[in-house]
């Protein structure tokens, strides 16, 4: 059975992919491989869509509203630091966009915000699972839980529209597959043979 947690978390782990992806295009950018502009403007769109306006929207539209009535302090408490770095993420990923011009990139202003944004991003989840998902179960009613539930799913379908949320996760697919796999298969490769080589 769902849940309002297990919805945020199954979330935050779509997300980690995207950002291994992200560190997998930094490497390649760095050894002066062919950048594919659209993937990279894909998974900006990515996280613009799923991981800012879905996920964040939920968050901000309903869960930190629901903690505040149970309680967690905002001014000085943990919802105003996560609104904070809500923020800067989205800075982060228009810092990525703007060193993209048409097919063009600069590699060395997006490199440096895509860094940033996959150690920012790192430690945000970190703090949310650790810190502030365990307090839905903790402080917030399981009828209001699965209101909150509720309300994520409408969220879903008004901000980013029917069938959006499913396709986004399609296209994450298509990335793992292309950018995480290959790489995965390559070091299992490597590593038998040098097991073989002892």
């Amino acid at each position: 059975m769902n849940t309002a947690r297990k919805d945020l978390t199954s979330e935050h782990n779509a997300i980690q992919i995207a950002l291994n992806i992200l560190e997998n295009i930094i490497e390649k950018l760095k050894k002066d491989d062919e950048a594919d502009i659209k993937d990279i403007n894909d998974l900006l769109d990515f996280l613009r869509e799923f991981a800012d306006k879905c996920h964040h929207g939920k968050e901000e539209g309903f869960l930190f509203p629901a903690l505040e009535k149970a309680g967690i302090r905002k001014e000085g408490g943990p919802i105003g630091v996560m609104l904070q770095e809500h923020t800067k993420g989205r800075n982060l990923i228009k810092e990525m966009q703007k060193n993209i011009l048409n097919d063009l990139i600069s590699k060395t202003g997006f490199i440096a915000a895509a860094s940033d944004y996959v150690r920012h991003m790192r430690a945000h989840i970190e703090k949310e699972n650790a810190v502030l998902f365990p307090l839905i179960e903790t402080r917030i009613s399981v009828s209001e839980q699965n209101e909150l539930l509720e309300n994520f799913e409408n969220h879903e379908e008004k901000f980013i529209g029917q069938g959006r949320y499913e396709e986004l996760h399609v296209l994450l697919e298509k990335f793992e597959d292309k950018y995480l796999k290959q790489r995965d298969m390559f070091w299992t490769l490597k590593s038998d043979k040098i097991t073989h080589m002892i």
